[in-house]
C-alpha cells in the first residue's frame, strides 16, 4: 500500500494530512511530530494562552479521535533523523520508514541571541512552542521588569500580554521603527502610540549591546549605553527556516527549502510546505511565516500528491492582536509608492492602502474588518481602484468592487 510520510506536526503538517483524507486518499499516512503534543495552533501562544485565558486543549487543531478515525499514524515526541533519498525512506526513533511521497513541514525556529551577548544566561525566553510558554509563565508576576528584544509581531504581542498582567515592560527595536519589515510607517506609528499609551517603554533604533548577570540575567546594556535592571528577557528577533534535514539530504536550499509552484522540492517525490519553504511569487522567490501559507500551500501539496498538477496561487494574509487592537493585512506591501489612509466607521479604526503607482498591492486594516475583506477581494479578483474614491471616507467601499480589470 502507498504511504505518505509527513515530517512536522504543526499547522502545515496537519493541513497536508487532513486534505489528503478529505480527497479520499486511501494509502497509509504517518506524521512524525517532534513535540509530544497533538498538533496545535501557535498564534495564541503569545496572546491568550500566555496570559492564561485559553486552556491548552483549545490549542489543539484536532482531538486524538480524529487521527484514530482517519487512520493517521502519529509519532509524537519523535525526531526525524535522516532522509535516505535513494531508498525513499526516513529514519526516526532508530527505525526506517519507507515513503512513496515525503512532505517536509519542518517550520521554523527562533533566531537565538549569541552567547557573547549573554544569550546563555538564565531568565532568557523565546516564544515558539508550548514548552517555551510553560517555562515563561512563572515569571509573569505583577511589577516585575521585563525586557522584550525585537519589535515584530511576536515581541509586541508578548509585550501587550505582559502589560495586561501588570508587568513593567521595555521594548527595544534595532530598526528605526517597529514592524518595519512588514508594515508602512503609518501602521508602525499607530502601534507605537498604542504601546506607549498602555505604559510600555518603547525604544526604536536601539539595539541590545549586552546582557549581564551571574547564572541569571540581571541587567541589559543597550546600544545607546542605557542600562536597565531586568528580571527576565524575551527575545523575538526573527526566525530561521527549519531546513537542516533537507539540506543534509542534498535538496536545494535557498532561504529555506526551495520548491516549485506545485510544492515539489528538487527531488520529485519529496514535497515541502509552510514556514520552511522558499517558493515562487510573481518574479522572485519568497518565504512566508503565516497561518495562511501553512494551510493553503499544504493543501495544494496534498492535491498535487493526488495528481492535480496545480500551481499554488494565493493572496497572503496575516493578523496580529495587541491589546484591544486587531491588525489584519492582506497582500504584500513590498515596493509600494504611496499610502492612502482611510478612517473607519468605528472608534480607533483605520486602514492604510498600499499603492504601487495605480495598483493596489496590500491593505493594513486596524479594527476595521470591512476594509480588510474589501481589500482582500480586490486583490483576489484583480480589480482596478480609484485612489480618490479610496481616500474619501464618505465613499462606499463596495463601489470599488464593481469594475474589474
Amino acid at each position: 500500500m502507498e504511504r505518505v510520510v509527513v515530517v512536522g506536526g504543526g499547522q502545515a503538517g496537519l493541513s497536508v494530512v487532513s486534505k489528503l483524507r478529505a480527497l479520499d486518499y486511501s494509502g497509509k499516512i504517518t506524521m512524525i511530530c517532534g513535540e509530544p503534543e497533538l498538533p496545535y495552533q501557535r498564534p495564541p501562544l503569545s496572546k491568550k494562552y500566555l496570559t492564561g485565558e485559553m486552556e491548552k486543549t483549545r490549542l489543539y487543531l484536532r482531538q486524538q479521535s480524529y487521527y484514530t478515525e482517519n487512520n493517521i499514524d502519529l509519532m509524537l515526541g519523535t525526531r526525524c533523523e535522516e532522509i535516505d533519498i535513494n531508498a525513499s525512506s526516513v529514519k526516526a526513533n532508530g527505525q526506517s520508514i519507507p515513503y512513496d511521497h515525503l512532505v517536509l513541514t519542518t517550520g521554523s525556529h527562533p533566531t537565538k541571541l549569541p552567547a557573547r551577548l549573554g544569550g546563555d544566561l538564565g531568565g532568557l525566553y523565546y516564544i515558539r512552542d508550548l514548552a517555551d510558554i510553560t517555562a515563561l509563565q512563572p515569571e509573569l508576576e505583577e511589577n516585575r521588569k521585563a525586557l522584550v528584544v525585537g519589535g515584530g509581531f511576536i515581541g509586541l504581542e508578548t509585550a501587550s500580554a505582559l502589560i495586561s498582567k501588570g508587568l513593567q515592560v521595555t521594548i527595544v527595536e534595532a530598526a528605526e521603527r517597529i514592524m518595519q519589515r512588514v508594515v508602512a510607517p503609518e501602521t508602525s506609528a499607530y502601534f507605537r502610540n498604542l504601546h506607549t499609551s498602555k505604559g510600555a517603554r518603547l525604544l526604536e533604533g536601539v539595539g541590545l549591546k549586552q546582557l549581564e548577570g551571574g547564572e541569571r540575567v540581571q541587567k541589559a546594556v543597550l546600544s545607546n549605553d542605557d542600562e536597565l535592571d531586568v528580571d527576565f528577557v524575551i527575545v523575538g528577533i526573527g526566525v530561521q527556516p527549519g531546513d537542516a534535514l533537507a539540506k543534509e539530504a542534498g535538496l536545494d536550499i535557498s532561504n529555506g527549502i526551495r520548491v516549485n509552484a506545485k510544492g515539489q522540492t528538487s527531488h520529485a517525490n519529496i514535497w515541502a510546505s509552510g514556514d520552511c519553504t522558499s517558493f515562487p511569487w510573481q518574479d522572485t522567490f519568497i518565504r512566508l511565516e503565516s497561518v495562511q501559507n501553512a494551510i493553503d500551500q499544504s493543501e495544494t501539496v496534498a492535491e498535487n500528491i493526488m495528481g492535480a498538477g496545480k500551481d499554488y496561487e494565493f493572496v497572503p494574509w496575516f493578523w496580529t492582536d495587541q491589546y484591544e487592537a486587531k491588525l489584519q493585512i492582506s497582500g504584500l506591501g513590498t515596493g509600494y509608492t504611496s499610502i492612502i489612509t482611510r478612517q473607519g466607521n468605528l472608534e480607533d479604526s483605520v486602514s492604510f492602502w498600499y499603492m504601487r503607482d495605480d495598483d493596489l498591492i496590500a491593505v493594513d486594516a486596524i479594527n476595521d474588518p470591512r476594509s480588510y475583506m474589501v481589500g482582500k477581494r480586490i486583490l483576489e479578483q484583480g480589480i482596478s481602484v480609484d485612489p480618490e474614491t479610496l481616500g474619501n471616507p464618505d465613499s462606499d467601499l463596495k463601489q470599488l468592487l464593481r469594475s474589474k480589470r
